[in-house]
């Protein structure tokens, strides 16, 4: 080894302290930065907190049902939340039936963990935000009984997690989403006693989980789809009061599973098969009056 040929040149004291006063600093800084960005940062479940009381601050509550919504206790115990134990994130907003008055805040879609949206029987109005269609992992969503307007947001199909869909006796209008028939989960589908315009989806015969199809007292017109009746679990099926014309689908009067069908008030034709009593064993109640059906 030649160590003895090695020169090494050693700072005077004097000359390190400036050097290791700056690398201090800029150590300390570091650390400063990297606590001050992690406590600037907002808390995950925070952008929930902050959502429900942009909801509630869009709601007129004579009940006082969201009284306990304020800063005294966690929101995951506000009456009518539901929050996950793991992640302390809303999975559930129930408020059925608190005379809740006013309009449904966009900011509901930023909840990303809601499973659960129950805001029925109450009196909103105004139209369902499009944000809600953000919402990935929603499974049952109920607002029926309120007087919401406006169409069904399309993008609701992009819900795929979605079972429960309820919007009876409200208000809205347009045709119904074609999109829906991508909702293999979709077990209820009912949006009865609206003003909804509009042939039945074809598509919709895909729902291989539908149970219950209730789109009775709208402006439905057209044929009733043939489709439908390869829906292998049907047990629910009302049409009736709107305009829907030609004759029932022989596939309709063959789902084993149907027990309810109504096809009142419509304008259908044609004749039922004197053979129907085989071809629907499950069937409690079926209607068909006022129609051209002999």
């Amino acid at each position: 080894m030649c160590i003895s040929n090695m020169e090494i040149h050693l700072l005077p004291s004097s000359s390190l302290a400036p050097f290791m006063f700056k690398l201090v600093s800029i150590s300390i800084l570091t650390l400063l930065s990297s606590f001050a960005f992690g406590t600037n940062q907002i808390p995950r479940n925070e952008s929930d907190r902050l959502a429900l009381l942009d909801f509630k601050s869009a709601l007129v509550d004579p009940l006082g049902a969201l009284d306990s919504w304020n800063s005294t206790i966690h929101f995951c115990r506000w009456y009518g939340v539901t929050c996950g134990p793991r992640h302390q994130r809303v999975v559930g907003l129930t408020l059925e039936s608190r005379m809740l008055r006013g309009a449904i805040s966009p900011s509901i879609g930023n909840m990303s963990f809601l499973r659960v949206l129950d805001l029925q029987n109450n009196s909103l109005h105004s139209s369902i935000p499009p944000e809600v269609c953000r919402l990935s992992r929603l499974r049952e969503f109920r607002l029926n009984d309120n007087a919401l307007n406006g169409s069904v947001p399309p993008g609701l199909s992009l819900c795929s997690n979605l079972e429960i869909f309820n919007v009876n006796n409200n208000e809205l209008e347009g045709n119904l989403p074609v999109g829906f028939s991508t909702l293999s989960k979709l077990r209820q589908l009912q949006v009865r006693a609206n003003n909804l315009i509009g042939q039945i989806p074809i598509s919709y015969g895909n729902l291989s989980s539908l149970r219950v199809l209730e789109a009775d007292i709208n402006r439905l017109d057209g044929m009733i789809p043939e489709s439908l009746g390869s829906l292998p679990n049907l047990y629910f099926l009302s049409l009736g009061q709107n305009n829907l014309d030609g004759i029932i689908p022989p596939s309709i009067l063959n789902v084993s599973t149907l027990e309810i069908l109504d096809l009142s008030y419509n304008q259908l034709v044609g004749s039922l098969r004197p053979e129907m009593g085989f071809t629907l064993p499950a069937i409690r109640s079926l209607s068909v009056a006022d129609n051209h059906i002999i």
